[in-house]
């Protein structure tokens, strides 16, 4: 999929964030890197064969007062 002098990382690689934005649409929360994984703003993802990555924020503890 990816067409860079230097091939991006696969998917399924550890290093798979590396790949390179191909389309990004912010305002929708997403971004698509060229190596066919959909990732969203609240940090979960979409791989190209149909897996889901649920998001994986940190949660955040509130201050008690």
């Amino acid at each position: 999929m990816c067409e860079h002098p230097t091939p991006c990382p696969s998917a399924d690689s550890p290093d798979w964030e590396a790949a390179k934005p191909t389309a990004s649409h912010p305002e929708q929360g997403w971004t698509l890197l060229c190596n066919g994984v959909l990732l969203f703003e609240d940090t979960g993802k979409l791989l190209p064969d149909g897996q889901i990555i649920a998001p994986h924020r940190p949660m955040t503890t509130a201050v008690a007062a």
